[in-house]
């Protein structure tokens, strides 16, 4: 995210960490000027006019509100917090103080995404059947901490990976999921959260989304397939923060190559992001999104903990 930022041309002023010295550490290694352990300093700071949170979850709400009282456009991480009511009270939040408020869904910022769509709108699949997704990788060392040992803090497969999935599927589809059925399960890789889920759901248009994620799969390798009644959508490997992967459509006429555009996906959403914060465009993700997926993935952790199915509760008013 750094380097992308620096790539639209915007400055990376300040770094904040719950440590000093971690805060130090990180600035002075990517060329920072000011490090802090004090999110006010930050949003005291008027040459500063956007944020970009990365913390864990269980900091979103906080941190963001903060920064929309102090008049900052915000950039959040997926998912923007532990509970949809609070997502979307940081959303009411930006509204109320008319500042852009953004979710970091990078996966619909990539060039293959965004073929997939259109070959989707264009109708080259005809009217969809179904949806699938698998999301199961193994996630590296250096990255699993708190994601596998504390659900205090967001942890767990679900909040990190269904989340994404939730929002290719609404990108990809342009509706959202009404009810969903799950089986979720641990392998020991963590504790105390779950690190394998998979999951179906039911859409308004009738379409079937099945959705595989996990931490423990090393050899399963991501993609989506998209299904039609006139053909098919293949993509491997696109389930990725690089814009790699390959892309095939299907149909009675044969097998073809789809092409899509190589560009970095946070440079994109950076973009989209400082389009929206100069009115010049909308966000990638809005807020609004990211209470849509967030709200997917928790009714998915719900049916998997109850056995139940569960109707996707958004928080919106009737």
């Amino acid at each position: 995210m750094i380097a992308a930022i620096r790539a639209t041309g915007g400055e990376v002023q300040t770094v904040v960490s719950t440590s000093l010295e971690r805060a130090r550490s990180f600035a002075n290694g990517h060329g920072i000027d000011q490090a802090a352990d004090n999110l006010a300093i930050l949003l005291n700071d008027a040459s500063i006019q956007a944020v970009y949170i990365s913390s864990t979850n269980e900091k979103h709400r906080t941190q963001a509100l903060a920064a929309i009282a102090a008049g900052k456009h915000v950039l959040c991480e997926k998912p923007l917090a532990m509970t949809v009511a609070e997502a979307a009270e940081m959303v009411g939040a930006a509204d109320v103080a008319k500042v852009v408020f953004a979710t970091n869904h990078h996966l619909r910022c990539s060039g293959s995404h965004r073929a997939v769509r259109d070959l989707i709108r264009a109708e080259r699949i005809g009217r969809v059947l179904s949806l699938r997704l698998f999301h199961a990788v193994h996630l590296p060392a250096n990255l699993q901490g708190w994601r596998i040992n504390d659900a205090a803090a967001g942890g767990g497969v679900i909040p990190d990976i269904t989340v994404h999935d939730a929002d290719v599927a609404r990108f990809l589809l342009g509706e959202d999921p009404l009810a969903v059925v799950a089986q979720m399960g641990a392998s020991g890789m963590g504790q105390g959260v779950e690190d394998s889920a998979m999951s179906v759901w039911t859409m308004p248009s009738g379409a079937m989304v099945s959705s595989h994620e996990s931490f423990t799969h090393p050899f399963a390798g991501s993609g989506l397939e998209v299904h039609g009644t006139h053909g098919s959508i293949i993509a491997r490997g696109v389930m990725t923060q690089l814009p790699v992967g390959e892309v095939e459509l299907v149909t009675a006429e044969g097998r073809e190559g789809v092409p899509f555009s190589a560009h970095n996906l946070y440079v994109q959403g950076v973009t989209d992001f400082l389009a929206a914060v100069g009115g010049t465009g909308q966000p990638a993700a809005s807020g609004a999104d990211g209470v849509a997926s967030l709200a997917v993935a928790l009714a998915v952790r719900e049916a998997a903990r109850t056995g139940i199915r569960q109707v996707v509760d958004y928080g919106r008013a009737a």
